[in-house]
């Protein structure tokens, strides 16, 4: 492979988000279960006669997908467009073919199912729709033989980050955008949105055998990971732009590069602006470099060539198509955008990262400013329905189990205690 010495520009690297913009309205799905030993709910290892590894080499057999390899090792399943991948404590995710209505995505999660469902039940393991391992913590959960992994475990810093990594499991959506101001706009209100959506979803509460006292020990967990790499991208500002994007990445240290498969260690040596600047032990920084490093950043709403919301639990499945449901009545109609924006426009940032702080232990029954978060999610619920239903949407019909219990001051895991314990 060649590498071109040519120093990266600002212009270059904006350049990947403009690829992005786009008039479609798709909707993106990343589904991460936790597959456990139904006996007892520990979770299931990747090694092993009867571990994940050898059932989706199974599952693969089964259903004709092709593996995914890091080195010699099996990290994951391709089928045309959609993958099944492995996170560090052997999670499974589930990520699909854009599509342009939640129906289209819940056939397609339906069918993989069909297969890969009974395959594990074979073996007494449950894909558990949760967000954190219930009962077995990262001490005796051993991370995939995935190179990236073990380098991001050795790199990640904070009290939590092996919590994060090797314990917990969530759902994440695509949103498109039509142009840059498009972009922001919607990058923005999805982070303002994020930490009452992760109220309306919290479903992590016993972790290691116990109550933790936390609605969503999985929201603790990233809160307590890598500050400098997590939380919140920006601070919300109308003016911003691609190119401010790219610069809070350049700020960011790096933890590797690759060349020509070898993986070149930096554990936060630099960051990607010295990198460009200065290069590294005779290497110098390329395009790829830069969307390798883009793909280390792990904010709560991560810009790509689409719009990336990370902050949700996993859920069971009907909560999960309410997420995608609440997501399409707000970004694809701008007088909802607008409402939601009025709605959120009496918190600042600070009022957003000090909902975000609490609601890890409180989820709806976070106050700040006087303001409860349950009473901030009816209102978002209501306008995406009222969008949904004035566009005769037939999805507008997934957004009612969320609705149910969201009416009732209850998350998900004020209805999924015992399924856990």
């Amino acid at each position: 492979m060649t590498y071109c010495k040519e120093k990266l520009s600002i212009k270059s690297l904006t350049n990947i988000f403009y690829t992005g913009c786009k008039e479609e309205e798709l909707l993106g799905l990343e589904y991460e279960r936790l597959p456990v030993n139904k006996n007892d709910n520990t979770a299931v290892s990747y090694y092993g006669e009867f571990g994940v590894c050898e059932l989706l080499k199974e599952f693969a057999k089964e259903d004709n997908w092709d593996y995914i390899l890091d080195g010699k090792e099996i990290i994951g399943l391709k089928k045309i467009h959609d993958t099944i991948t492995l996170e560090p404590g052997s999670q499974i995710e589930l990520s699909l073919e854009p599509q342009k209505t939640i129906t289209g995505l819940k056939q397609k999660t339906d069918e993989i199912n069909k297969v890969l469902i009974p395959l594990f039940d074979k073996y007494d393991v449950e894909l558990l729709n949760y967000g954190i391992y219930p009962k077995s913590t990262y001490k005796n959960i051993k991370i995939i033989p995935k190179k990236r992994y073990k380098l991001m475990a050795n790199y990640l810093w904070g009290i939590l980050s092996d919590v994060m990594m090797r314990e917990t499991a969530g759902i994440q959506v695509g949103i498109d955008f039509k142009d840059e101001q498009d972009a922001i706009r919607k990058f923005n209100l999805a982070n303002r949105l994020s930490p009452f959506i992760t109220a309306m979803y919290a479903n992590s509460k016993i972790r290691g055998g116990v109550d933790t006292g936390y609605k969503s020990f999985r929201a603790l967990a990233w809160l307590n990971t890598d500050n400098e790499r997590c939380g919140f991208a920006t601070k919300f500002k109308q003016d911003m732009t691609f190119e401010d994007y790219v610069k809070t990445l350049l700020e960011v240290p790096l933890i590797y590069i690759v060349r020509d498969g070898k993986y070149i260690h930096m554990n936060g040596r630099l960051n990607f602006k010295k990198f460009i600047n200065d290069g590294y032990m005779g290497y110098d920084a390329t395009i790829d470099d830069f969307k390798l490093h883009a793909n280390l950043f792990f904010p709560e709403i991560r810009l790509r060539n689409f719009i990336e919301i990370r902050n949700h639990d996993c859920v069971e499945e009907r909560y999960m198509y309410s997420i995608l449901a609440v997501y399409k009545g707000i970004f694809y109609n701008p007088d909802a955008m607008y409402a939601c924006e009025a709605l959120l426009d009496k918190f600042n940032c600070n009022d957003i990262a000090e909902f975000r702080y609490n609601v890890p232990r409180l989820a709806l029954g976070t106050k700040v400013k006087g303001y409860c978060a349950g009473d901030i999610t009816k209102e978002i619920l209501k306008i995406s329905a009222d969008s949904l239903k004035q566009k005769l949407d037939s999805d507008r019909d997934f957004l009612d189990p969320i609705i149910e219990i969201n009416s009732q001051g209850l998350s998900p895991i004020d209805l999924n205690l015992e399924v856990v314990i």
